[in-house]
């Protein structure tokens, strides 16, 4: 399955240099940041290949720590990724250089078969605020060099964070060409908003991507069990654009429905299977997923994972991670599209729950961050498709439960002193949004911004605007922009305001597209609302 590599050699590039040896207490040898090499060292671990073909990846930054990330899958699409049923030992170092010439962390690991060989390091006693490089080494093969960064110290004042923020990259839908380019972005951290991977089977002529090679038989079923969910993550983290923009920053995730199945609510399976069926498949799903992304903490013990958790960037902003899967009711209604009803407004059925719902709202308040983002899956404010005076509501976001929408809105709008920002994926379009007392009256209070940044790749090329994004602009008066190609946005914060820029490529039905800035805002601290400012020109 071939791939355009420019973007991860372009990466190479621009952001490192060649490493020539570091003089530490473990000398690892040379590589090239964004490649794997051979160090000549004799093998241990009884692995047949060189071990890091799914890259290194760090995430949840922390003022003194980070988590670094890598699995040992020497033959990705085999069993165990072709790695031996054994625990493996796996070196590494943390650098304040890319030369490695100042070590300030360096340890084994274990790799665990038990957790796909897995590696999840939480490297503590980093200093705050600044750029970390590293890497592993195992059987004689060390790692590409990842570039990794700690949040600034919980009372630093001032400053600037920005923020890479997507969601949504079905794999056959398209090349990850979004993906390289947020690889070129000088990012603080990227903040994923759900759906890593989807769940279905794969064609043999994979999609949009027109491969030369078929994708190989075990990918044509759909992912339920746990072989299956860590083939599909195999798959889509073998992607070198995908590699490329994990080693340049380290990611904050969260997921949302294709990690598992397609709209599945709690404990509910959209496939009508029995409760106790489904929690094996949602167990299957989350030790997938964990063992996956650079998550901190123990792996999933069943079919039960708290993601929720809060990340502070100095006092300038913090990063509330919601999960809207997990301790949701079903949909209303039979799901989909549909009216008014007492079911979506009935305070009975959730989308967070009470626990989660009551612990964000308790950290907003509470809060002394000039900005307060929160990263959340589905759309939270009001979407009506119907631009008549009939209303039409999405069952499957939080228009689908309005009770607890409108506990969750309230309590933004009682802190709007707090500048909320509320950060959204799912829909595979670009939305800005004014959130508003009264949704329906323009000249209503605003007191935050929702912004949706289009999909990675699910949904094709997409278009500017389609039948359906019409319908939302005249339908939501604070709707303040539609955008359906893919991408992702870039937030830049500073005390006096946000900078927002929407970034877009033309197409991904073949590799190559350039990335270009399709509309930016500028939200200013103390005043919610979205200003318009002039658009940039394609790179």
């Amino acid at each position: 399955m071939s791939e355009n590599l420019r973007p991860a050699m372009r990466l190479a590039r621009r952001r490192f240099l060649t490493l020539t040896g570091a003089a530490t207490a473990v000398a690892f040898g040379t590589n090239l940041p964004g490649t794997a090499v051979r160090t000549g060292t004799t093998p241990s671990g009884g692995l047949t290949g060189n071990p890091f073909t799914l890259g290194v990846a760090s995430g949840d930054p922390l003022a003194g720590a980070v988590v670094i990330w890598t699995r040992l899958a020497p033959k990705p699409f085999e069993p165990l990724g072709g790695a031996p049923y054994k625990p493996v030992g796996v070196d590494w170092q943390v650098a304040k250089d890319e030369h490695f010439r100042q070590v300030v962390r360096a340890g084994r690991a274990t790799a665990r078969p038990e957790f796909a060989h897995s590696v999840h390091v939480d490297v503590q006693g980093l200093q705050p605020g600044r750029h970390y490089w590293y890497r592993f080494r195992v059987d004689g093969y060390l790692s590409q060099t990842g570039r990794t960064r700690t949040a600034p110290a919980p009372g630093q004042r001032g400053g600037q964070l920005t923020l890479g923020v997507s969601s949504c990259q079905s794999w056959p839908d398209g090349y990850y060409t979004a993906q390289g380019h947020l690889a070129d972005e000088d990012v603080d951290a990227v903040v994923f908003l759900g759906d890593y991977i989807y769940e279905y089977g794969i064609a043999a002529a994979g999609g949009l991507r027109n491969l030369t090679d078929p994708v190989p038989d075990q990918f044509r079923t759909e992912a339920d069990t746990l072989d299956r969910y860590r083939l599909q993550y195999a798959l889509y983290k073998s992607d070198p654009n995908l590699q490329a923009a994990h080693l340049n920053a380290p990611w904050i995730t969260t997921w949302d429905d294709h990690e598992v199945q397609d709209n599945y609510a709690g404990l509910t399976s959209k496939s009508n299977a029995p409760v106790e069926d489904f929690l094996v498949r949602r167990a299957n799903a989350y030790r997938a997923y964990w063992e996956h992304l650079p998550l901190r903490g123990p792996a999933p013990q069943g079919p039960d994972y708290m993601l929720y958790r809060r990340f502070t960037f100095g006092r300038l902003a913090e990063l509330s991670v919601l999960d809207t899967r997990q301790y949701r009711s079903d949909q209303a209604s039979g799901d989909g599209w549909k009216a008014d009803s007492d079911a979506r407004r009935d305070p009975a059925r959730v989308l967070a729950g009470q626990q989660q719902t009551q612990w964000y709202l308790a950290g907003l308040q509470h809060s002394r961050a000039t900005w307060n983002v929160l990263a959340n899956q589905v759309i939270m404010s009001r979407m009506d498709l119907d631009p008549t005076p009939a209303d039409l509501y999405n069952m499957d976001a939080w228009d689908g439960y309005g009770a607890e929408q409108k506990v969750m809105l309230d309590g933004l709008a009682a802190n709007r002193h707090r500048n909320p920002v509320v950060v959204t994926g799912d829909v595979h379009a670009g939305y800005a949004m004014d959130m508003k007392r009264d949704f329906a009256d323009p000249s209503s209070q605003t007191y935050g911004v929702e912004l949706v940044p289009t999909s990675f790749s699910s949904g094709g090329n997409g278009v500017e605007v389609s039948a359906n994004g019409t319908k939302f602009l005249a339908a939501n008066p604070h709707l303040k922009l539609v955008n359906e190609k893919r991408g992702y946005c870039v937030l830049r914060f500073d005390e006096r305001e946000l900078h927002v820029d929407f970034r877009a490529v033309p197409y991904i039905d073949r590799p190559g597209a350039p990335v270009s800035t399709v509309h930016s805002f500028v939200v200013e601290a103390g005043n919610p609302g979205l200003n318009t400012v002039a658009g940039e020109a394609v790179r």
